[in-house]
């Protein structure tokens, strides 16, 4: 089974930055796909990034765009997503998530993705 361990959460201000990492382990197929989603109580889970591991080609859901990144380094086996510009609206429950599906258009929608890590909670205050 593959294992999902996602850190870097806490709390940041708003116009700063944070950094969570996901770690994955138990994979066994060098073609993959990582996504970042969050959730707040009361909502649904929605997909925030993700990245493809065959060609590093990424995905951002439009609130984020242009504020967050993600990137991978595959020796780690860790994907990161580099949160600039928070705003109190980020703040949420953040998952990592993986796949070894393919097809971009569902990169983002958390019904594609097998296996889930815990969960970090990002706060922003204003």
């Amino acid at each position: 089974d593959v294992q999902l361990q996602a850190s870097g959460g806490g709390l940041g201000q708003a116009g700063g930055s944070l950094r969570l990492s996901c770690t994955a382990s138990g994979f066994t197929f060098d073609e993959y796909v990582i996504a970042w989603f969050r959730q707040v109580p009361g909502r649904e889970r929605e997909g925030v990034s993700a990245i493809d591991s065959s060609d590093r080609s990424t995905y951002y859901n439009d609130f984020v765009k242009g504020r967050f990144t993600i990137s991978s380094d595959n020796a780690k086996n860790t994907v990161y997503l580099l949160m600039n510009s928070l705003k109190p609206e980020d703040t949420a429950v953040y998952y990592c998530a993986f796949s070894y599906g393919r097809g971009s258009p569902f990169y983002l929608n958390s019904e594609f993705y097998t296996d889930w890590g815990q969960g970090t909670q990002v706060t922003v205050s204003s």
